[in-house]
């Protein structure tokens, strides 16, 4: 599965943003994706995941009440709505797909976008 992300940019503390991630390929073997972050100097963490199956979604302590994760199943694209963003959400944000574990709290995927830079000044 091959994905490519947009939708990353500057804006300003409590501002907004949707990242967008579109796959193609053998998109019949994809079960769920993800969103990740990576910021310098630090491990890269899930951010929100769902399955296409059924009603499972995962958001980390850390952006819940804030990013909505969402997919377009027709488009097989996945989006990632990020409100009242703050300065610590800046990194390189990353979409995943083919999920190795059932487990919604799986890092473990076996494809990923090359990621979008997200940077939010304060």
């Amino acid at each position: 599965v091959r994905l490519v992300e947009s939708g990353g940019g500057l804006v300003q503390a409590g501002g907004s943003l949707r990242l967008s991630c579109a796959a193609s390929g053998r998109t019949f073997s994809n079960t769920g994706m993800g969103w990740f972050r990576q910021a310098p100097g630090k491990e890269r963490e899930l951010l929100a995941a769902f399955r296409w199956l059924g009603p499972s979604t995962y958001y980390a302590d850390s952006v819940k009440g804030r990013f909505t994760i969402s997919g377009d199943n027709a488009k097989n694209t996945v989006y990632l709505q990020m409100n009242s963003l703050k300065p610590e959400d800046t990194a390189v944000y990353y979409c995943a797909a083919e999920p190795r574990l059932w487990r919604i709290t799986t890092t473990e995927y076996n494809s990923w976008g090359q990621g979008t830079q997200v940077t939010v000044s304060s």
